[in-house]
């Protein structure tokens, strides 16, 4: 402590404020197969909608039921934990989108080559224009004019152009770019929105305001991938027309192939690996799992669209330009610090993705796209299928119309071409995913995990402190080594109690005990040893319920229903109440019970140290857990669910509390500090009716000279757990009519 050694006043803050803080007792924990989702990791979800949109819907076809268990206990608690286990063996799912380019017109421009004079500045220049779409149609009910008088700029050809015809807005259907180059800053292309070799652009230039042949004017040039180089580069772009202008022209877009040799795509690859992302149709014709779409817009830009069983569910505006939205930026490339639930993607060159540049002008070539690892001219090279059309036999007008019939060419060009985009897409189903699954072998060996591993993987996953799991379960599979590793798992971190069941169809009530009691031969399932922890409980039979994904009636485990009626419990009460009875375990959803129990089969189930809970259907109250044994075969308080809960409550408190006293002075001022924690967390508990009775000793007794010199400190703490009222016994009994009931 600080020594005051002058006068004045002084002011210490001391916090002595310690009390014990509440957690979440409802938190569920489960382990299973998906379709999609990450794999060996705990991810928490909060709702239904977020366990479908994170690991896709349940489904026969996915071994175990996790979803399924899952779907059914969101309904009841806002926090779970879906495990998803899987092998090396799973893959992503990808699709890859086709590169284009933009057809375009070149203007153009003046043999000085400078910006003071052209058309816009200081000559008129009127234009018709129709674009169409890579599918061929036209986009202008008909033919738009554009008139570009003189004065419209002051400085450069291209900004003319571009202030009347557009092109910086998303519903542009054609704009005018000059690509951040000089040479075209003096003249300027007009530029189609839609990529392709099936895209084009008819263009007519005018001299005057009439829109017709008489006034036509040879001041356009089809710009092409083939010729690339002839059509942009050059001194300058003389307005005297030598090079071959004309006053009409049609201009073709081009599509770069997007696998194989001289190939550049846009690959996209599931965030993770599974067949859920697998695009299809379903049995009713509707679509399912994930596709992929590309719409055109004005400018540099194009949305990419992730559907989710054919609708929208993620959609990015991107381009492959600096100044837009670039696309490797705006769409996650890999799994970390994602922009999509969905997916990854990479722009690849042959096949291997590459470290792509954007383009700081939308007129730059594709090789500056890939620039990064593609740099020396025999790997900078793109197979480009383009149509073309000479314009000094080009008879038609502005309509398309010609005398020859366009040339679809296919040709490696050096370079690229300019105007990159992705081609317009309709749904482009992904394929190729795979959940990872085999043999009972391989998935019991996913289930379990390796701890060893980093991260843990299966239900080794659970092992972590801060996820809080205060009930788990592998529902769906009654495999004896998946199941043991689970309870084997709960006792060494002692967080929570797991849930097991006999297999479905193991056969009658005698089958099922059999079967807890390690004397099961079944084909329905095998277990040679005896369950025996109260980190553990089981629950049987099976129950039928009606399964919105598939639309049938399906037998789901039992284990589901206990832990969905923890959850419950918890809700309306506190977990050390009995998860079962009418109030807490009786159970709407499901409409029948796989096997049909009498008093006798649950005397026998519950009793002569059997230790099933049964799931009961009664005539009027419906299907109900009728027990609450945890597995531990010695008769002492832990032999009943709730007493293990509230155990496994009260130790997460107390770790959590008393952490801070850890280093603090082992004296009486720190034992009483504990006590004084301990004793209203425990009287909390008392007036919620969950112990009778309790003490908390930290003093010397406890903490001996020994203990002390030893730097331990102890503290022991007596309970009294509230007992459930299992067996109600009524004695009635009849007297005579002299008898005094008082003294009786």
């Amino acid at each position: 402590m600080v020594n005051f050694v002058s006068p004045g006043v002084y002011v210490i803050e001391k916090d002595i404020s310690d009390y014990a803080p509440s957690i979440n007792t409802s938190v569920v924990g489960v382990v299973g197969f998906a379709g999609k989702g990450p794999l060996n990791e705990a991810t928490l979800i909060t709702n239904q909608n977020n366990l479908i949109r994170k690991f896709g819907p349940p489904s026969e076809g996915i071994p175990g039921q996790g979803l399924e268990g899952s779907v059914e206990i969101l309904e009841q608690t806002s926090q779970l934990y879906f495990i998803r286990a899987g092998t090396s063996t799973a893959t992503d799912s990808s699709a890859i989108m086709q590169f284009g380019t933009c057809p375009s017109v070149l203007v153009s421009g003046n043999v000085a080559g400078t910006t003071d004079v052209g058309f816009g500045v200081t000559d008129n220049l009127y234009l018709t224009i129709q674009v169409y779409d890579n599918a061929g149609t036209a986009k202008f009910a008909t033919p738009k004019n554009f008139a570009i008088p003189a004065d419209t700029a002051t400085s450069g050809q291209a900004n003319a152009i571009a202030s009347i015809v557009g092109g910086a807005l998303d519903s542009d259907e054609v704009g005018c770019f000059d690509a951040g180059d000089t040479v075209l800053q003096v003249s300027g292309s007009l530029v189609g929105r839609y990529a392709g070799s099936g895209a084009s652009i008819a263009v007519s230039a005018f001299s005057a305001a009439t829109y017709d042949a008489t006034a036509g004017m040879s001041a356009l040039q089809p710009a092409s991938a083939l010729g690339l180089s002839a059509n942009y580069m050059g001194s300058g772009m003389p307005l005297s027309h030598a090079q071959g202008y004309a006053s009409s022209v049609v201009a073709y877009g081009a599509s770069i192939v997007k696998t194989g040799g001289n190939s550049v795509g846009y690959g996209i690859v599931s965030l993770y690996e599974g067949d859920g992302y697998n695009g299809g149709t379903k049995t009713d014709g509707n679509a399912s799992g994930n596709s992929i779409t590309v719409a055109n817009l004005g400018g540099p830009n194009f949305n990419v669209n992730i559907n989710q069983d054919g609708v929208v569910d993620e959609q990015f505006k991107v381009g492959f330009t600096t100044s837009g939205n670039f696309i490797e930026t705006a769409i996650n490339t890999g799994e970390t610090n994602t922009t999509s639930e969905i997916i990854k993607g990479n722009i690849i060159y042959e096949n291997a993705d590459v470290a792509a540049n954007s383009l700081s002008a939308f007129g730059l070539l594709t090789s500056s796209l890939v620039n990064a690892t593609v740099t020396d001219s025999t790997n900078n090279t793109f197979a480009m299928t383009t149509q073309w059309l000479d314009p000094t036999n080009m008879t038609g007008l502005v309509d398309g119309a010609g005398t020859d019939t366009p040339t679809n060419t296919t040709i490696n060009v050096v370079g690229g071409s300019r105007w990159n985009k992705l081609i317009d897409a309709a749904a482009q189903d992904m394929a190729g995913g795979d959940n990872g699954t085999g043999s009972d072998a391989v998935n019991n060996t996913a289930l379990i995990g390796d701890s060893t591993a980093n991260p843990k993987t299966g239900m080794q996953a659970l092992d972590e402190d801060e996820l809080n799991i205060g009930i788990a379960l592998v529902p769906g599979f009654a495999n004896q080594n998946v199941q043991n590793a689970l309870i084997t798992l709960a006792e060494g971190t002692e967080n929570f109690l797991a849930l097991v069941s006999p297999p479905y169809a193991i056969g009658g009530v005698q089958d099922a005990i059999d079967w807890s009691n390690g004397k099961s031969g079944s084909t329905a399932g095998v277990r040679t040893a005896a369950i025996n922890s109260s980190y553990a409980a089981i629950y049987w039979p099976w129950l039928k319920v009606f399964s919105v994904f598939d639309a049938k009636d399906r037998w789901l485990d039992p284990t589901i229903y206990a832990a969905r009626q923890m959850a419950y419990t918890d809700t309306v009460a506190d977990s050390w109440f009995a998860p079962a009875g009418y109030r807490r375990g009786r159970l709407t959803k499901p409409t029948e019970v796989e096997v049909k129990l009498n008093q006798g089969d649950r005397d026998s189930m519950y009793s002569g140290g059997n230790v099933l809970n049964p799931i009961v259907g009664f005539p009027q109250q419906g299907i109900t857990i009728w027990g609450q044994r945890t597995t531990q075969r010695s008769p002492t308080a832990l032999d009943r669910i709730n007493v293990r809960r509230l155990m496994i409550y009260i130790r997460k408190i107390i770790l959590i509390a008393t952490q801070r006293f850890v280093f603090e002075p082992n004296d009486e001022f720190t034992w009483s500090q504990i006590e004084g924690v301990l004793n209203p967390f425990l009287d909390d508990i008392r007036r919620r009716r969950g112990i009778t009775e309790f003490r908390v000793v930290c003093d010397e007794t406890v903490n001996t000279p020994v203990r002390v010199d030893r730097n331990e400190l102890w503290t022991k703490v007596l309970i009294k757990p509230t007992k459930t009222a299992e067996i109600l016994i009524f004695e009635i009994n009849l007297t005579n009519q002299s008898a005094q009931l008082g003294n009786l």
